[in-house]
C-alpha cells in the first residue's frame, strides 16, 4: 500500500489546479511561492518512512515463505484494521467507494504482488516495477477522467514502457516471467485504485488516513475466500498450525510498520508541507528495496535489469518534474 496517501494528495492538488486554471492570466509563468524548508525532525521521519516502505518488500518475501500469499493478505489487513478502526471516525463516504477502493488498491494490488514474490519475483525488482503504476494511472485517467496528457508525461510514459520491456525481456531463473507479469498486474490494480481515489474528491476534504484504515475492513473477507478457494483449507490449516516467528514478525511489520506507521507519518507530512516537497521522497523507495533484496537475499540483477530500471526511474522523474522544467524554459520567452 505504498504511496496510497500520496495518491489522495496528488488527486486533490490536481483537482484544485484544474478548477483554477481558467482564472490564471498566464499559466506558463512560474508562480511565486515562499520556499518551505522541511524541519530536521520531519526530514528524519520521512527518511524513516522511506526505509520502512523500502524494506516492506523483503518483509513480504519472508511472509510468503511460511504463509500462503492470499492468506497473508487476509491476515495483514485484518491486523491493520483492528484495533485502528477504534481510533478513527469513518469519513462520510458511500459504502460502494470503500468497496471499490478496497477491492482495487488493496485486494487486487496485494493479491498479485504477494503472489508474484511467492512465485519467485525478486523483492527488490518488485519494488521498482511496481512504480509503473504512475503511468497506468495516467492512461486510465485519460480514458475515464478525460485528463489531457502533457508532453513530459508522454515522454515519461515512453521511457517507462521501454524500461518495462527491457526488464521483462530478461526473465529466467532469477526472475520468472510469471512473477514479472503478476507484478505488472499489481501496478495496474494500484492504478485503478488511484482512479477511485480521484473520484473521492467529490466528497470534499476528509481524513485520508481514516479512510484508508476503514477501507482496510473490506479486504479480509475476499482474501480469506480467495485463499480457501485457490490455496485450499489444508494449506490454511497448515500455515496457522505451524506459524513461525518469522511469519509473525513479517505480518506485524506489514500491518503496523508499513501501513499504520508509514501512512500516519506520510499523511502528517503531506498536511504540513507542499506535496511537491514530499512526493520526491517516494522515488527513494525502490533504491531501498533493491539494496535490501541484495543484502538480505543476495538478489543479483543483470545489467539489463539496471538499464530497464534506469529508464523506468527516468520516466518517473520526467513525469514528476518535467512540467516544472518546461515552465522555466518557456518563461523567458514570454513578453
Amino acid at each position: 500500500m505504498a504511496f496510497q496517501l500520496l495518491a489522495h494528495k496528488i488527486a486533490a492538488t490536481t483537482a484544485g489546479r484544474s478548477r483554477s486554471r481558467d482564472h490564471q492570466p498566464n499559466p506558463l509563468m512560474p508562480q511565486s511561492s515562499p520556499t518551505v524548508t522541511i524541519a530536521p525532525r520531519d526530514l528524519g521521519l520521512l527518511m524513516l518512512v522511506v526505509l520502512v516502505w523500502g524494506m516492506n518488500f523483503a518483509a513480504i518475501k519472508i511472509g510468503v515463505t511460511g504463509v500462503p500469499p492470499l492468506l497473508l493478505g487476509a491476515l495483514r489487513f485484518s491486523l491493520a484494521a483492528f484495533p485502528a478502526v477504534l481510533l478513527f471516525k469513518a469519513p462520510k463516504v458511500p459504502l460502494r467507494w470503500y468497496v471499490l477502493y478496497g477491492m482495487t488498491i488493496s485486494v487486487g494490488q496485494f493479491a498479485f504482488l504477494f503472489s508474484a514474490i511467492h512465485v519467485g519475483m525478486p523483492s527488490g525488482l518488485a519494488s521498482l516495477v511496481l512504480q509503473s503504476q504512475a503511468f497506468f494511472t495516467m492512461v486510465f485517467a485519460a480514458f475515464w477522467l478525460k485528463e489531457r496528457w502533457q508532453i513530459n508525461q508522454v515522454a515519461g510514459l515512453v521511457l517507462a514502457g521501454a524500461g518495462l520491456v527491457l526488464i521483462g525481456s530478461a526473465h529466467g531463473i532469477s526472475m520468472p516471467l510469471g512473477g514479472f507479469s503478476l507484478t505488472v498486474a499489481a501496478a495496474v490494480m494500484w492504478a485503478a485504485g488511484n482512479i477511485v481515489t480521484r473520484k473521492l474528491g467529490r466528497f470534499g476534504p476528509m481524513n485520508q488516513q481514516a479512510f484508508v484504515v476503514w477501507a482496510s475492513l473490506v479486504p479480509p473477507l475476499p482474501f480469506f475466500l480467495l485463499s480457501y478457494w485457490m490455496e485450499g483449507p489444508q494449506a490454511i490449516a497448515d500455515a496457522i498450525g505451524h506459524f513461525q516467528w518469522s511469519s509473525v514478525a513479517a505480518l506485524v511489520y506489514l500491518s503496523w510498520g508499513a501501513t499504520l506507521f508509514g501512512y500516519g507519518v506520510w499523511t502528517r507530512m503531506l498536511s504540513r508541507y507542499p506535496a511537491n516537497r514530499v512526493a520526491p521522497f517516494s522515488l527513494l523507495v525502490p533504491l531501498v528495496g533493491l539494496s535490501t533484496g541484495w543484502l538480505v537475499f543476495g538478489e543479483a540483477l543483470q545489467p539489463v535489469h539496471f538499464a530497464g530500471g534506469a529508464l523506468l526511474m527516468a520516466g518517473l522523474l520526467l513525469n514528476l518534474f518535467g512540467a516544472r522544467f518546461l515552465v522555466r524554459k518557456a518563461a523567458p520567452a514570454l513578453p
